[in-house]
Parts: C-alpha cells; structure tokens; sequence
C-alpha cells in the first residue's frame, strides 16, 4: 500500500464570467457535476482523502450536494477562503472583496493537509490518466524540494470559442520546469497557426502544440506551505494594487525555480481536458460527458 495522498480541489471561484456556482452544476447524464467526475477518478486511482476550499456562502449547498455523496467513499474536509484571511500585520483595504488567489486559496488549507496532495480546479474535467499520473509522483518521487506540474498538451486545451490564457511550460532536457509563462489570447490564426501574448505584452507567435500547458493541476509536498507563506507575504508587502491583486501559483513557482529551492517536474498527460469558463461552454461539457459514458469509460450513474 502506498503512502497516504491528499486532492485539493479549488472551488472557491466566484463564477463570474459563467454566470452562477459552476462547480455545482450538474453536467453528467444524471445530473454530475464535473468534481463528481475528479473524485471518482481521483478515488480509483488511490486517492486517501480530499478537501475543497470553498466560500463561507457556498457552505450548505457544499454539503447537501457534497458532503453526504462522498463520505461513505473517500475522507472529505473542506476550508473557507474569504479576503480578510491575512497577516495579522496587513492593513487590509475595507473595499476589498476579490480573492487573492490560487496560492491563497491554497494556504487558507494548511492545517487540513499533511500529506503530499494534489491541487486541481473545481471547473476542470482533467482525466483518470491525469490522475493516475499525479498518484505516481506522489508517491514515489515527491519531497519537500521536489513537486511537479501535470501538463496538457497546448493544441488539446485550446478554444472553438475565442482565445485562452494558459501558463505555458519552458523546461530543460530533464523536463524540469525552466519558466511558467502566462500566455494571453492564444488562439489559431486562419493558417492554424498558434499565437498569443505575454504578460507583459510581448508577442508570441508560431507557438508549437506540443508546448505542454498547465491547467492548475499540481502535484506539491506539505513543505510548499512555508515557502508559499513566504511569498505571499512578500506580495502583501510590495504590491500597490489593493483592491485587485492577486498572487498566483505561476509566481510562487517560477519564484522557487529562479531561486533555486526545488526542482519541478513536468509530466504530460495523454488525458484530454475540458472545462466551462463561459456559458457557452456548458452544451460542449455536457457533450464531451455524454460521449464518455457511451464509450463506457464511465458508468451512467456515476455514484451507483
């Protein structure tokens, strides 16, 4: 038997591009939501427990929809994320009330997890290779100086719909991480060619497909916790924007590959992806589900 693994999943998001509590919506033949789909992979694949960070106005559809489903098949926990949860030294700016971001959404959980774990999205179908990927790693080549990033292919995270931002791995020979890039309004040009846009605005044109995305599924050790503290901290104290900024894990990342404090693996995944930002997007999960379950790769009833 393995060493004992944590899943966080991050379903604090407010939604706002989608309209309304998209972790909650049911998209499966009998009314799934896409999290039902990550737990029973992440359970098959030999996940011990999971806990979510959730808002505190989310907390009673969390545990009717939730709660009841998984106790019986995993250990489930869940933490809140709210804006005032900051150093007691912050001055925090009353106007405030967006999130601060995955990296906070991911320290508000650290006395729930001592165990190496796995961070996905709560809006994100990733795939049972994906997680069978992350259970390896996990357990066998996890430690406090090395993590790693489950990455997609680019081509196969892409949009029919209009352009994505996806943070595009740069690695070495040894397929550890060199840079996290955030790449803005990547889209195919009418010769298919991929471009998008920097950060900071620089052009990137003629990106290879193969260029392998990350779509917030990380596989950490509990040590991540201190060094993310540190950084966040670091953030509070010089970021002038108070009432929008938001620390990511792209930052924290690129921050302990730059200072050379652990290694970061990235590992492809054949697993396909697909997730709901717009609303528009909800006919094409609802879709991509239907299919799976005709192929038989996952039972009607998901939870039978």
């Amino acid at each position: 038997m393995g060493k004992k693994i944590t899943l966080f999943v991050l379903a604090a998001g407010m939604g706002s591009r989608y309209g309304g509590l998209k972790q909650m919506e049911g998209f499966g033949p009998n009314g799934e939501t896409i999290i039902d789909y990550s737990i029973y992979d992440a359970v098959k694949a030999g996940f011990d427990r999971v806990v979510f960070v959730i808002r505190p106005d989310m907390e009673e559809a969390f545990k009717e929809i939730f709660l009841e489903k998984y106790e019986d098949r995993i250990d489930i926990d869940y933490c809140f994320q709210t804006v005032d949860m900051v150093p007691e030294w912050y001055d925090l700016n009353p106007e405030r009330t967006k999130p601060w971001g995955t990296t906070h959404a991911l320290l508000v959980s650290k006395e729930k997890i001592n165990t190496p774990f796995l961070v996905i999205n709560g809006d994100d179908f990733y795939g049972k290779e994906a997680f069978k990927i992350s259970v390896n790693f996990l357990q066998n080549e996890c430690n406090p100086k090395k993590y790693a990033i489950i990455g997609y292919p680019l081509r196969n995270v892409m949009s029919r719909a209009g352009t994505v931002k996806r943070g595009l791995c740069r690695v070495d020979s040894e397929n550890n991480l060199v840079v996290l890039e955030e790449t803005f309004d990547i889209k195919r040009d009418n010769n298919g060619v991929i471009n998008g846009v920097t950060w900071d605005g620089e052009k990137r044109e003629n990106i290879d497909g193969n260029t392998l995305a990350s779509m917030n599924m990380f596989c950490y050790h509990p040590a991540i916790f201190e060094e993310f503290e540190n950084e966040f901290e670091r953030f509070l104290r010089e970021n002038d924007d108070e009432l929008q900024g938001e620390y990511i894990m792209a930052v924290g990342l690129n921050n302990i590959v730059k200072k050379d404090k652990g290694q970061i693996k990235v590992i492809k995944t054949p697993s396909s992806w697909f997730g709901v930002t717009n609303p528009e997007d909800a006919i094409v999960v609802r879709n991509k589900l239907k299919e799976l379950v005709e192929k038989g790769e996952y039972p009607e009833k998901l939870w039978n």
